[in-house]
């Protein structure tokens, strides 16, 4: 008898089971009265807490009920409680899933005549074609969630497991792919840019070590040359070879402009390294820029001059109080000049101009070279930075140097809370500015 219930609540069953996270959307709570009022059995879904959360009659839905009370599972139970009534309320507990937590309880209101209704001999047959048939659908059904599982979720993580290896082992150029626009779609995504972020990164440390070793090399080299020059010249006067006071006079010279080449080599290398680790010394102190400014300048014409060059000096200098710490800011001027005086020929000039302009104390040197390169502009405040080759046929190969020279000047201003900038034409000028605020 309860098998010819159950027959016949079986589609309205269904529906609440696998719709029952979906009750609230009205498409869905119409299919299921439409299927209950199909078969003409009226049914209420309760939880397990006791609230009606749908019903053929929408007005008991939000109610609360004793499921002691209301809850009846054996028809014998069924029948007693009836009481000669020609309807029965008979329950059954809604699950989730087939292997899942009931949900649930739907309780149907059926006829008694249902319950005794004399079946014909063709029933038991129909009742175990009807049960195949369900158990084909739930294999099926069971089959597809499977293979959607393992297709949307398994097979995607373990393609992220393979290029998480990947990238794990340094092998950045394979890129990370997802066809679809989901949450592992999203995943694929921020992967994929991590990976680009840490190629980026291993690139430039790559470019970052090679040009440490070249730097290395070249200030050996740099440093290798004064240092033999001036032990020369220290043999010859300890072997008394300098025959005259001008002779010793001349050699001197020649020691002295050896050991400062040294002396600013071993600075940029220092100031590079403190750089490095953050810890640059810059002291500024309050100073008037005329003063300060006139000691740095004062040796420029007579070093500018010795190149065959014309030096335009400024004049007057702006008299202001400015932070500034003299002994890093000399070394922004000579490197700014020595810049100026590898890009220049004789015949060129370089000239210097003070100004204050918006709250700002500005110096800007100018020369006449030959320019920056169009693809060397953006790199020029870069640290090993030495750019490319020049088709001047007067001028020495602009990768002569550290490439040091323009990063420190950049680190030195900035550290006195100020700004630097140049502009350039190729063949034509080129202008370096700082900027120091006032006091």
């Amino acid at each position: 008898m309860i098998n010819q219930v159950r027959l016949k609540v079986n589609p309205i069953l269904l529906e609440l089971e696998q719709n029952h996270d979906r009750l609230a959307h009205p498409v869905v709570q119409e299919r299921i009265r439409e299927a209950a009022s199909k078969e003409n059995i009226p049914f209420s879904y309760v939880g397990l807490d006791g609230l009606i959360k749908l019903s053929s009659v929408s007005s008991s839905e939000g109610t609360l009920v004793n499921l002691r009370s209301v809850l009846h599972y054996n028809l014998a139970d069924v029948l007693q409680l009836a009481d000669g009534n020609e309807s029965l309320d008979i329950a059954f507990p809604v699950m989730g899933s087939p292997e899942g937590p009931q949900v649930g309880n739907v309780i149907f209101t059926v006829p008694r005549s249902l319950v005794f209704a004399q079946k014909p001999s063709t029933v038991p047959i129909f009742l175990l074609v009807a049960v195949i048939i369900l158990s084909l659908l739930l294999m099926f059904l069971l089959y597809t969630i499977v293979r959607r599982i393992k297709e949307q979720m398994l097979t995607p993580v373990k393609q992220l497991k393979h290029h998480a290896e990947s990238i794990l082992k340094g092998k950045y150029d394979e890129q990370i792919q997802y066809r679809r626009t989901d949450e592992i779609g999203d995943l694929y995504a921020m992967l994929d840019l991590m990976r680009m972020e840490l190629m980026h990164l291993s690139t430039q440390r790559i470019r970052q070590e090679k040009a440490q070793k070249e730097l290395i090399t070249n200030i050996s080299h740099d440093l290798k040359t004064p240092i033999t020059t001036i032990k020369a010249y220290i043999d010859a006067i300890s072997q008394g070879v300098c025959e005259d006071e001008d002779t010793l006079k001349e050699y001197l010279d020649i020691m002295q402009i050896h050991t400062d080449k040294t002396a600013r080599l071993v600075e940029d290398l220092l100031v590079h390294a403190l750089h490095e680790l953050g810890q640059i010394s810059v002291e500024p102190q309050e100073r008037y820029s005329r003063s300060v400014f006139e000691n740095m300048l004062r040796p420029i014409a007579h070093i500018v001059q010795s190149h065959g060059l014309t030096y335009e000096q400024p004049s007057p200098i702006p008299d202001v109080l400015i932070r500034i710490d003299p002994v890093r800011m000399e070394q922004v001027i000579s490197n700014l000049v020595s810049n100026a005086l590898k890009h220049t020929a004789p015949g060129d000039y370089i000239r210097i101009h003070a100004e204050v302009h918006s709250g700002q104390f500005k110096l800007t040197i100018t020369d006449s070279g030959r320019g920056i390169q169009a693809q060397d502009m953006p790199f020029v405040f870069e640290r090993y930075f030495r750019g490319g080759s020049s088709s001047s046929p007067y001028s020495t190969p602009i990768q002569e140097g550290t490439g040091l020279g323009l990063s420190i000047c950049k680190s030195i201003i900035e550290a006195h809370g100020g700004q630097i900038h140049f502009s350039s034409k190729n063949g034509q000028e080129t202008l370096f500015q700082f900027s120091l605020p006032l006091c």
